[in-house]
């Protein structure tokens, strides 16, 4: 009988229960298909060891963390839900049924909508992980070979195990709702009179104002100082410090926009007489400024989630797009190693800080040294194996080879450059982008390469020399975009630089980034060099700072089995007299780089779109009961605008504009603040290439609209339906 009778309820109140059916849904619905990411990785083909369950690990993580924030939306829904039932819940009463039987029934109707909504989440889950093994298979940059359909059961478990913990949750809160309400209580609920605050519309304005100058503010701070990530170890901590004030600011000027809302909207469309008085805008607007004073707080919350999901799906995709873009231009070779050379800042850190026995052993070399021996069992060779103790020797595979030798812009034993970024914008009268403003790379300045070694290394990559004379230089950077922008509009507009005294003209008119990169890496290793003639750079005694050895395989080698034949060289301390004039840096093969970057970029993308999604899903979710109950407390209002002549089109478009402001003003607020943060930051990205927000990453942010769209229209069918009820009922007290 009660299962009859709380199957009746859910059918009879399936609109009340239509955004808790949705939510929940959503949730299991993106909670199994993200969850599935093992399986996606094997059908994808994607071979690397460890990647599977690498992620899996952090996205089950993370899932925990999300779950709790889905809790906290189904009690809140749930509490709408009880609201509206108050009056049902205290009837069962009167009519001799216990709470106890009253709780069983609110038990098996949480059960029967947790179910539903469980296996819908489940279906529309396990058809959404299918297809994204493709989206996988497209992050990571592979083919499908053999697709199949596929079901986790791990996913299944752990989205289970979520579900259960909401539903306990829910269970328990309904349960003890019942028990402490009085039965006068749920049978007075909708006759309670609705309570209407208005602040004092001038204070509002107030505060509205200086919300707007404190969000200006720090628009304006950000703008100019940008984010600490580009500043000198020096000024970290003083640019932490400001950031802190401008994200401080953001945040409260934030909160009195939306706290000032009413007062500002009342006195702004008041002075628009023509439109205050039509149809019912009066009743609208006293209705919006009675509500936006009760929820100023959430809305606030939610317009900075939507900031935080917009920003960080646009820029970690972006971002990951960029690498992707540029990665074949950064990895020129099959095999790259570092050696870094010690300067006089090194010693002397080791000599205060790290341990002076060692600083002992170290030299400041006044010349590069030759790499390719060490590699080889020749000269000052290393004792070089693998796991199996099994010699290794890089001649076995290496074919064409390059040493490329960087050198600082100063003498031996010096200190401040010859060659900057910030002093070319000076000469051409530019502003020094700004990932570069007070950044070390900057203060460092340039670096000299010889022209022999430069034009080596494009024969390797099949390109013609360059012509480089003695009293001429050639700016290159593998980065691209707006820093290699720069070097190009300095060489183009003529412009000389001084080296040891010599006045250098440019070679070219174009700055070189395609055959520019001096390693492998993953968003560039040459920010900056001037390729100057052999003869020239000998007589300038300048301070070496790396040495980097380029190696393609030798032809007709299979890359795979070459890779792992040096996979684990150790290579002992090139020393010069005894005493070490520098370091080994990083080892780096082509195939391992391509293999990390697509592992960083998928995982970026997915954790992205994982949070991205649930928030906006929350935020739309909150927003929407927020509607709901307002629509719900403001029945009587409804029911007497009908009663006194007023269409039920004009209440209609009354009710929708009062939740077209609720929910578009905090969503506008959000993509102002992403607006400016994306400048920002595409700011500092600009330096490695163009950042797109086209392709996946406007699909993707198209998809989050839509379905923050879709819980507008679903609020805004669900609140005509409800006032076209109150205006039906009879009106009585």
């Amino acid at each position: 009988m009660l299962c009859k009778l709380a199957w009746g309820n859910v059918r009879r109140a399936g609109r009340d229960y239509l955004v808790y059916l949705l939510t929940l849904t959503l949730g299991v619905t993106v909670f199994y298909a993200f969850n599935t990411i093992s399986m996606q990785v094997d059908i994808a083909g994607i071979d690397e060891e460890g990647l599977a369950q690498v992620m899996g690990s952090i996205l089950g993580d993370l899932t925990y963390f999300l779950a709790g924030v889905m809790a906290f939306l189904m009690v809140y829904a749930n509490n709408f839900i009880m609201k509206r039932r108050k009056k049902e819940f205290g009837l069962y009463q009167v009519l001799g049924m216990g709470r106890g039987r009253v709780a069983t029934i609110m038990a098996l109707e949480t059960v029967i909508v947790s179910v539903v909504a469980f296996v819908a989440g489940i279906v529309l889950g396990v058809g959404l992980s299918q297809l994204m093994t493709f989206f996988t298979a497209s992050l990571f940059k592979t083919q499908i070979a053999n697709f199949h359909f596929f079901f986790s059961v791990h996913a299944f478990n752990l989205t289970l195990a979520c579900m259960l913990v909401m539903f306990v949750l829910t269970l328990l809160l309904n349960l003890r709702a019942v028990r402490r309400t009085k039965l006068i209580e749920l049978m007075g609920a909708e006759r309670r009179n609705e309570s209407i605050k208005t602040r004092n519309p001038w204070i509002a304005i107030a505060i509205f104002a200086v919300g707007v100058v404190l969000v200006g503010v720090a628009y304006y701070r950000l703008l100019r100082d940008g984010f600490p990530l580009t500043a000198t170890d020096s000024k970290l901590q003083e640019a932490m410090n400001q950031f802190g004030i401008t994200t401080a600011m953001v945040t409260v000027g934030t909160f009195a926009l939306f706290w000032g809302l009413s007062g500002m909207l009342i006195k702004l469309l008041q002075s628009l007489r023509g439109v205050y008085w039509r149809g019912l805008n009066m009743f609208t607007v006293r209705q919006l400024a009675a509500k936006v004073n009760t929820v100023c707080f959430s809305m606030g919350v939610i317009a900075m989630l939507l900031f935080l999901a917009i920003t960080s799906v646009t820029c970690g995709m972006s971002i990951a797009n960029v690498m992707n873009e540029n990665l074949e231009r950064y990895n020129p070779v099959d095999v790259s190693q570092t050696y870094v050379y010690y300067t006089p800042d090194t010693l002397d850190y080791y000599k205060e800080y790290v341990n002076p026995s060692e600083a002992d052993r170290m030299v400041l070399a006044d010349t590069t040294v030759d790499l390719y021996p060490a590699w080889h069992g020749k000269g000052k060779s290393a004792d070089n194996n693998d796991e199996t103790g099994k010699k290794v020797d890089i001649a076995d595979v290496a074919g064409e080879h390059v040493q490329i030798d960087s050198y600082l812009s100063y003498p031996f034993g010096g200190s401040n450059p010859s060659v900057s970024a910030g002093e070319m914008c000076k000469t051409m009268g530019e502003k020094l982008p700004k990932a570069l403003g007070g950044s070390n790379a900057d203060t460092m300045g340039l670096f000299v390469t010889p022209a022999s070694q430069y034009n080596k290394l494009r024969q390797m990559m099949d390109e013609e020399p360059v012509s480089i004379g003695r009293d001429q230089y050639l700016l290159t950077c593998d980065m691209g975009g707006e820093l290699g922008d720069l070097y190009t509009k300095y060489m183009a507009g003529g412009h000389t630089l001084t080296l040891g005294g010599h006045e250098l003209k440019p070679a070219t008119d174009k700055s070189d980034k395609d055959t520019a990169a001096i390693a492998n890496s993953a968003m560039g290793s040459n920010p900056g060099t001037v390729v100057v003639a052999d003869e020239l750079l000998s007589q300038l005694n300048l301070q070496p700072y790396s040495s980097n050895l380029l190696v393609n395989y030798k032809q007709g080698m299979d890359v795979t089995k070459a890779d792992e034949s040096i996979k684990y060289t150790l290579l002992d301390d090139l020393l010069v007299d005894g005493k070490k004039p520098g370091s080994w840096g990083v080892f780096m093969t082509r195939s391992e780089m391509y293999t990390q970057t697509a592992q960083m970029n998928g995982m970026i993308s997915y954790l992205a779109i994982y949070i991205g999604f649930v928030l906006v899903v929350a935020c739309a979710a909150i927003l929407s009961i927020q509607q709901l109950s307002n629509v719900a407390d403001g029945s009587r209002s409804y029911r007497v605008l009908a009663q006194i002549g007023c269409d039920d089109r004009q209440i209609r478009h009354s009710v929708m504009a009062q939740q077209a402001v609720f929910f578009l003003f905090p969503l506008a607020v959000g993509l102002a603040h992403s607006f400016v943060a994306l400048k920002v930051i595409i700011e500092l990205v600009s330096i490695f290439g163009d950042m797109s927000i086209g392709g996946t990453v406007g699909l993707t942010c198209a998809i989050f609209l839509a379905a923050y769209g879709g819980y507008f229209l679903v609020t805004y069918l669900m609140s005509a339906g409800m006032v076209q009820a109150a205006i039906a009922t009879r009106y009585s007290e």
